[in-house]
């Protein structure tokens, strides 16, 4: 049977036609209905013969929904961020359609402990996500969805009919439209008549940043529980509302492999994933087995994949009493690509990814009542934990900071997480909570293994080899000050408010001055709101020590990074001034405070050199081949969205020949710089440019001689004891640093920790780049300890290196400034500890004293 399968992949690998009609890939035992359009109908080619747009892909999904109404619902999420509709189709029999609501419903009380008890499952439907190419040059996924959309609303006969009475099928087409879109378009437009299989190929090659990641360049099958981009949450709202038993991803992998699906590797799977999930899970598999066998394609599981970070998308299900599947086909690419089994050809990659989501349903309508009994059974034992649980909830948030913890509680709330307003003071692990500004999220509720993978830091795993992050504890990516509540630290008055949704905080202008106007640094979103007056030629200073106003008549302090704007050396007149500053109080949520003297009740006064001015940043950021792109993302969303701060994107041959006095700051995220002109660079630094360079970057910097930090040597693992060739692949993977979280104390007099209040940084760290401490001490504004590590796993000889290393150096080129920062402080757009750092490099770096590393 064996020989067999292999004789058939062989003989479908080498088919030599460029498309296909719909008889390769349907069911031969299966009749269709004729007056439901086939995707040529709709698209113009056949399958697999061209890439479908993803304009065309919603095109078809509007046709069939059109002509099948007894079968079809077509929902419109939302949009991308390019505004591309994301749409859901819902597939099932007219009886289900027609009481769709009812449906839903009744199966979110499975999700209820407290009104699960009573469902009888015997006629309930399951509910079964099926999404496609979350990746956009992953495309198999997408275009396998014209075939299942398909064959779901024209199949005729009993097989399909049960399916339908028994099976809701949510539809998502095409989890990354803006992705797909650019990759489609890539693919077609370098597509020859005569296709081209060889890999070096324009066709398979594809210009950076390629059609992998969303608008900003992230990829967002990892953003799942972060949940930071408009198509994730579009998503999310979709699955909280109804639940699914079953989530399919269907992604791709190298062109050299075959089909994966899950089981993946039983040891990395999060140890917050109940048996019962894996077991489940294996169930399905054996549906996938009978139908891959049947066409004949190889296949393997439980390697290479695993079921850790729950921001995945084939693994946050596991965390929600649903089953996630993830399958990955080997890719073609493009359309036609030699590899080592042979050509791989893009009608033979969607022929398997329609396969499994048929076996998926196959699964679901045999597993039923098990699947149903699961997600109830899932919850209810959820609950019990969370009732049963030491530690009675979560006490977070940052009074100085209200934004920040608004943003916290907005996710948390995205999850259907039970969040509530503090409703009485507490102390707990060093900090002391006030009623305003701070939240309980209590541990008895429904998603309370979902919170534990929210806030527990694990220290302690199975296995030593990941395929994604090992730690994402939120409340140190957010930067906020939390605490765990015992027993003996909680009551019931604890529980104020229920938050419905997240509330952002309230700024204001009071009064007009005729002297000066000063806001704090301590709002995340204090940058935005400085950037906007500059915007206005809005005359600023920032205060590099504390001091104290009377502010109404009170006494008030105001700390390091305190903006000043002096009334009388601004351009417009002071009423126009109170009403801008009024509006943009408001609108940015912070608070501006008037003053009617320079005269400090304590420290310097607002006529002293301690009050810096602020220069307006101009930024730049190096782009393109070598650059990592979710990196540039990164940073491009932070400017973009959060900000609202123009950023110039200059591909490096464009740096290499333009004139560069117009930036005051240029950026480089990790990445390759290679074919960077270095003295170009270094001329622009010397005349009083800010580099602000991140991970390796750190390390090019240091080798092209623009800086003179220097870096720890990791020792080598440890060899003795048995070594065996095939244990090389789990030594070598155990050395990797696939990210872990970090502390690094804080200088908080430094330009660089402006805004910040406790006395140490969480930063997510993963790669190699360990920089020595500078002999100057005030050149190393934040450090490591000799036990950073806060969660997360880091090999005995990658730790080693990173104990008492910099995790900051500030290096003094000329009349500029170099900041290096060891980490990504922008990590996935959700690590908001970070952004602060980032926005203190980009304003106040050009104010680092040379001699000092303190402010000038």
């Amino acid at each position: 049977m064996r020989k067999l399968a292999f004789v058939l992949f062989l003989c479908a690998l080498f088919t030599t036609v460029s498309g296909q009609d719909l008889s390769y890939y349907l069911p031969a035992e299966m009749t269709y209905n004729p007056s439901i359009p086939k995707p040529k109908d709709i698209i113009y080619h056949e399958v697999g013969e061209w890439h479908v747009t993803h304009d065309r892909l919603v095109n078809y999904m509007k046709a069939v929904a059109a002509a099948a109404p007894d079968r079809v619902k077509l929902d419109l999420m939302g949009t991308t961020y390019e505004s591309r509709p994301q749409v859901l189709l819902f597939f099932s029999s007219k009886k289900n359609l027609d009481n769709l609501e009812q449906i839903r419903s009744q199966h979110i009380q499975l999700t209820e402990s407290g009104k699960s008890a009573g469902l009888d499952i015997e006629n309930m439907p399951a509910i079964v996500w099926i999404g496609h190419s979350i990746h956009g040059n992953e495309p198999s996924g997408a275009n396998a969805a014209l075939l299942t959309a398909y064959h779901l609303a024209a199949a005729q006969g009993k097989d399909i009919e049960e399916l339908l009475d028994n099976v809701v099928v949510m539809f998502d087409p095409s989890f990354n439209p803006d992705g797909m879109q650019r990759f489609s378009t890539w693919v077609n437009q370098n597509r020859s008549k005569n296709l081209v299989t060889d890999p070096s190929s324009r066709e398979f090659n594809e210009t950076w940043p390629g059609g992998r990641f969303n608008h900003y360049w992230f990829d967002l099958n990892r953003d799942w529980l972060p949940a930071v981009h408009v198509e994730s949450q579009n998503r999310l709202r979709y699955f909280q509302k109804w639940m699914p038993n079953i989530l399919t991803d269907h992604h791709e992998q190298g062109s050299n492999a075959s089909f994966f699906f899950q089981p993946g590797v039983p040891s990395r799977v999060n140890p917050l994933t109940p048996e019962i999930n894996q077991q489940l899970t294996a169930k399905i598999a054996e549906y996938h087995v009978k139908a891959l066998d049947k066409i004949g394609s190889l296949y393997f599981t439980k390697e290479n994949y695993d079921d850790f970070y729950y921001g995945k998308g084939s693994t946050y299900p596991d965390v929600q009493g649903c089953i996630g599947i993830l399958f990955e086909q080997a890719s073609s690419r493009g359309h036609a690509q030699q590899t080592s089994n042979g050509i791989l050809r893009f009608p033979f990659t969607i022929k398997n990814q329609f396969t499994t989501a048929l076996s998926t349903l196959d699964a679901a309508k045999a597993l039923r009542k098990e699947l149903l009994n699961y997600q109830r059974d899932y919850f209810k034992m959820t609950a019990q934990e969370g009732v049963a649980a030491v530690s009675k909830g979560w006490v977070i948030g940052d009074k100085k900071d209200r934004a920040r913890s608004m943003h916290f509680v907005e996710m948390l709330l995205r999850h259907k997480i039970e969040v509530y307003e503090l409703g009485a003071s507490v102390s707990a692990d060093g900090f002391s909570f006030e009623k305003e500004g701070a939240f309980v999220v209590p541990s008895a509720q429904q998603q309370y293994r979902l919170l534990r993978g929210i806030f527990d830091k694990t220290l302690t795993y199975k296995d030593s080899l990941f395929y994604d992050i090992t730690a994402w504890t939120f409340p140190l990516a957010f930067g906020l000050p939390y605490a765990e509540l015992p027993a003996a630290k909680w009551s019931p008055s604890m529980m104020g408010k229920r938050m419905e949704q997240a509330q952002g905080p309230v700024g204001g202008l009071s009064a007009k001055s005729g002297y000066a106007y000063l806001f704090e640094w301590d709002e995340l979103y204090a940058p935005r709101l400085l950037f906007e007056l500059l915007q206005q030629n809005i005359m600023t200073k920032v205060s590099t020590t504390k001091f104290e106003s009377i502010v109404g008549g009170v006494k008030k302090q105001f700390n390091y990074g305190t903006i000043v704007i002096p009334v009388g050396l601004q351009q417009m007149d002071q009423e126009k001034l109170f009403g801008v500053l009024k509006n943009a109080a408001e609108k940015n949520g912070i608070d501006i405070y008037p003053v009617q003297t320079g005269l400090a009740a304590a420290g310097v006064d607002l006529g002293s050199s301690k009050m810096v001015p602020v220069t307006k940043p101009t930024v730049a950021m190096l782009t393109g081949t070598g650059v990592s792109a979710t990196d540039a993302g990164e940073f491009w969303h932070l400017m973009d969205q959060r900000f609202n701060i123009p950023l110039t994107h200059l591909d490096i041959n464009i740096f290499n020949r333009i004139e560069l006095s117009k930036y005051n700051v240029i950026v480089l995220v990790s990445g390759n710089y290679g074919e960077v002109n270095k003295e170009k660079l270094r001329v622009w630094i010397q005349g009083g440019g800010t580099l602000i360079c991140m991970e390796d970057a750190v390390q090019w910097a240091a080798e092209a001689g623009i800086t003179a930090v220097s870096f720890k040597r990791v020792k080598s693992a440890d060899s003795t004891g048995s070594m065996f060739y095939a244990d090389k692949g789990e030594r070598d993977g155990a050395q990797q640093n696939n990210g872990a979280i970090f502390r690094a104390s804080i200088d908080l007099t430094h330009p660089l920790s402006y805004g910040y209040h406790l006395p140490y940084i969480d930063l997510f760290k993963a790669g190699k780049t360990f920089p020595e401490r500078s002999k100057n001490v005030y050149a190393n504004p934040m450090v490591y300890g000799d036990k950073p590590l806060q969660s997360g796993y880091i090999s005995r000889e990658n730790y080693g290196a990173i104990k008492n290393s910099a995790a900051v150096v500030v290096s003094t080129v000329g009349a500029g400034r170099v900041v290096s920062i060891a980490d990504n402080p922008n990590f996935r757009a959700f690590w908001l500890g970070g952004a602060k750092l980032m926005m203190n490099a980009v304003f106040f770096g050009r104010i680092i004293e040379a001699s000092t590393g303190r402010a000038e």
